[in-house]
């Protein structure tokens, strides 16, 4: 089987469409661009570089209408996208249940900046002024305006959570609130094995997430801490939470990512980790011998 941006954009909308088979219809005349097309233009947008909606509605006109026969109006399309918010958290939840990297007993987690703007005058009159706040990114050395991408994954790349939150937020006030929210899939896990990097360390955090969820969370040794167990092994392991991150900005534009109201944000992250998921799903389902490569969809 070939594997290409049809192939997959083809197998997203028939999972998507057959997950929500039995879901009632709302009442009154359904849109000429379904739900699962919606979802797939986003994926493919997010996986093509558009970063304006302008120029990819343009660029579906000319060469996608074999694809998607019935197209709305750049307003229309950004209405419709920061509305289907929800079902893209589902979705992309839907595919990582449909691999075998979700019942992976060992996660891992970093944050990484989502700069949402470059100027004094842009951090005050922004929609986003209160959510979004100052940070400091020490990988490169840079202060920033914005928000904090925060990822769980298995080692494979597949999100099993994520959120977004102000850079003064504690990273382990954020990590604990995703683990409270989604407490039951933590639960069904025994044993899971938590891998973090510094920014994470505590004792009094690392008990609770012990007692309460049954996470043992593994860490580099802060300075003048005594070697901590496993500790060798974590420089490789590291390195992939690494390159998953870097996946999300290099090849998907992560902070290219356009948004300038709450939900616009929100939904832009959403459609690039969307990306993501489908595309390690994807390789997964055909069989690809790299998990999260995105190189067969990127053109």
């Amino acid at each position: 089987m070939e594997t290409n941006l049809d192939t997959l954009v083809i197998a997203l909308y028939v999972k998507i469409d057959d997950d929500a088979a039995g879901t009632p219809r709302l009442p009154g005349r359904p849109p000429k661009l379904s739900h699962s097309e919606l979802l797939c233009l986003a994926v493919m947008q997010a996986m093509l570089g558009y970063h304006s909606e302008a120029r990819w509605l343009r660029h579906v006109d000319r060469h996608l209408r074999h694809l998607f026969p019935s197209m709305p109006g750049q307003s229309g399309y950004n209405k419709r996208l920061r509305a289907a918010l929800p079902q893209i958290k589902r979705v992309i939840r839907v595919l990582a249940t449909n691999t075998d990297f979700f019942d992976d007993g060992v996660w891992l987690t970093d944050s990484t900046p989502v700069a949402c703007g470059k100027s004094r005058p842009t951090a005050l009159r922004s929609q986003v002024a209160g959510w979004a706040g100052y940070g400091y990114c020490a990988s490169h050395s840079r202060f920033y305006w914005g928000l904090r991408l925060y990822l769980v994954c298995t080692p494979a790349g597949m999100p099993i959570l994520w959120a977004l939150a102000n850079p003064k937020i504690g990273e382990r006030e954020v990590l604990e609130a995703m683990l409270e929210v989604d407490a039951d899939l933590v639960a069904a896990r025994d044993g899971l094995l938590l891998i973090t990097d510094k920014g994470f360390a505590g004792e009094k955090f690392e008990e609770r997430l012990r007692s309460e969820h049954g996470v043992t969370l593994l860490r580099p040794s802060r300075k003048k801490e005594i070697q901590r167990a496993g500790e060798p092994m974590l420089k490789k392991v590291r390195q992939l939470i690494e390159s998953i991150n870097d996946t999300l900005k290099g090849q998907l534009d992560l902070e290219q990512h356009g948004g300038r109201t709450t939900d616009g944000i929100a939904v832009r992250v959403a459609q690039r980790v969307l990306a993501l998921a489908a595309a390690i799903w994807h390789n997964f389902q055909t069989g690809q011998p790299v998990s999260r490569s995105l190189t067969a969809y990127d053109h």
